[in-house]
């Protein structure tokens, strides 16, 4: 395979090269495929959006190549990468910022087995957009997220927030969290004060007090976005078609891996 068809540059793979021999399993024999032709075929995928029977016999078996993505994601492999990835740059940040974004389910996507908790256990519900997964994520800039968690599509981004800021590693810098006024309550401003964090969040206009917030800081929140439109260029994650929430997130995890090193 030419180099031109390849997503990682040779030195955004040894960023992960260097991640995967600590964190990788090596009992049992070697794959044929190497480690980098894998996560390329994973990136193909999750770039395309295609079927995994669909992938082109360059990459190997689909089967192969399918099976051990779900080896990888039960050890928690791709989850991992992302978080050493991500771990010098957010202990020098000063701010971070905590935003939303629905994502369209396809139809394939429906049909979670019960005794795997049903649509609800696996991020899927039902909002005026229709059937859809909502991604809720902090980020430092518009390409590190820091923290992702699904919910469905219905939930409000309030209660998101709790598991989104649990997920925020507690050895950090961070001065500042910016989110729109979709956030303004008094529950997410104390508990970010708590943390020595100063909320940069634009009042709502049922408030009884003035409020005043940083404008200039405010205008950052821009990162939040760019970041949840750098995860969409990738067609399996602006449309969901896994029925199962954390296959879903394997795929979000290796994609914003991916925005890191690029």
């Amino acid at each position: 395979m030419t180099e031109e068809r390849l997503l990682l540059t040779e030195e955004a793979w040894q960023e992960i090269a260097v991640i995967l021999e600590r964190i990788k399993h090596k009992a049992g024999r070697p794959p044929q495929q190497s480690d980098r032709m894998f996560i390329e075929a994973v990136l193909y995928v999750a770039r395309t959006g295609i079927p995994w029977r669909d992938l082109p016999g360059r990459f190997g078996h689909w089967d192969a190549v399918y099976n051990r993505f779900r080896r990888w994601e039960k050890r928690r492999v791709w989850q991992q990468v992302w978080q050493q990835l991500q771990s010098d740059e957010f202990k020098v940040a000063k701010h971070i910022f905590i935003d939303s974004t629905i994502v369209r389910a396809h139809q394939h996507a429906a049909g979670a087995l019960k005794k795997t908790g049903g649509q609800a256990a696996h991020a899927l519900g039902r909002s005026r957009g229709g059937f859809s997964t909502k991604i809720h994520a902090g980020c430092i800039d518009e390409k590190t997220g820091v923290a992702i968690v699904l919910t469905g599509g219905e939930r409000n981004d309030m209660p998101g927030f709790d598991a989104v800021f649990d997920q925020v590693p507690s050895d950090n810098a961070l001065e500042d969290a910016v989110l729109d006024k979709g956030y303004d309550s008094n529950h997410i401003r104390e508990r970010l004060q708590e943390h020595d964090i100063n909320p940069v969040i634009p009042p709502k206009s049922t408030r009884q007090e003035t409020l005043d917030y940083d404008k200039d800081k405010y205008r950052l929140r821009e990162k939040v976005e760019r970041f949840f439109n750098g995860l969409k260029q990738f067609r399996r994650i602006a449309t969901r078609y896994d029925k199962l929430g954390y296959i879903f997130l394997a795929f979000i995890h290796i994609v914003a891996s991916c925005l890191i090193v690029k």
